[in-house]
């Protein structure tokens, strides 16, 4: 029988507006839909760690996790605050670009020791930056991970203008034993931290040793994903799905960071794990909106 496990998402959770549509969203709940999707197969189980307003949009994300079949026992409410939103735009490639609104729920996640026995019992979290933007949900994300004895911590650098810094990216970077990056994160991070000069490759070899981490996770759109760990390179089989007329990337990189946290804790090989992310993402970017059911194909390739 599998041994049941728990992958995270803490920080943001809140809507996408594209156009005259809307999805719920946040790349932490993006990644906890992922999860969840992925490690039933393997008895497992995605958690969201968020704070939504008391509204119209903070019920639909919680309607969102019991129609998933997640748990809403860590979804805080917050009575003064909205849930958050972002507004997309894609352009012909279908690649977004965003426009945060300030002052939401999610800024204000607090801890309380009903989140202990959480974090000391998930095998797998993943944070980002965005969620640091604010004091109250910053200071509740490193506690959590101080508290946490999960192997594998993941950053997703996720940079979004002008909502981080060089401080706190490297913090992150130093508190997590796994960093997610797409190439222009990449270039950022190679400034931050002093990387030096080089092809990605030997940049992100740099950052793995620099911040001791057990991987570093490169995702270069159509290209796929790049793993680099102390044993090497893994670039893992390409995958690609035809699109639907109305497809966007908003997600994919939350799919891809699931697939690699979920494959991390079931223990698969790591080239595995390369082309799980690579199915996972390039589905995602074939559909609209960040969380689409993924198939059968997909789900089938988690290590029981």
């Amino acid at each position: 029988m599998a041994t049941p496990f728990t992958v995270v998402g803490i920080g943001e959770a809140l809507f996408d507006i594209v156009g005259n549509e809307q999805h719920p969203g946040g790349a932490p709940l993006n990644l906890a839909v992922h999860a969840h999707q992925l490690s039933r197969p393997a008895g497992g189980r995605g958690v969201l760690v968020s704070r939504v307003g008391q509204d119209g949009l903070g019920e639909q994300i919680s309607e969102v996790l019991r129609g998933r079949e997640m748990t809403g026992d860590y979804l805080q409410t917050d009575p003064d605050h909205a849930t958050g939103r972002v507004y997309i735009e894609c352009d012909d490639a279908g690649e977004p670009t965003y426009d945060i609104a300030e002052n939401a729920a999610w800024d204000l996640l607090q801890y309380d020791t009903e989140l202990d026995p959480l974090a000391m019992a998930c095998q797998g979290i993943c944070f980002g930056s965005l969620a640091q933007r604010h004091a109250q949900s910053r200071n509740t994300i490193y506690r959590f991970l101080d508290t946490s004895r999960a192997r594998y911590k993941l950053f997703d650098a996720n940079l979004r203008q002008p909502f981080f810094d060089r401080q706190h990216v490297a913090r992150s970077c130093e508190s997590a034993t796994v960093v997610k990056v797409n190439l222009h994160e990449l270039d950022t991070l190679t400034e931050m931290l002093s990387l030096g000069d080089g092809l990605a490759d030997d940049r992100a070899k740099r950052l793995l040793e620099r911040c001791a981490l057990r991987m570093v996770v490169l995702t270069r759109g159509q290209a796929g994903t790049v793993l680099y760990t102390g044993d090497g390179r893994y670039e893992g089989e390409p995958a690609s799905y035809p699109p639907t007329d109305d497809a966007d990337a908003v997600g994919a990189g939350d799919a891809c960071a699931a697939a690699v946290l979920v494959g991390l804790v079931t223990r698969m090989p790591t080239g595995d794990i390369a082309t799980l992310a690579n199915h996972a993402g390039a589905y995602v970017a074939s559909r609209p909106g960040a969380t689409p059911d993924l198939p059968e194909s997909i789900l089938s390739m988690i290590g029981v």
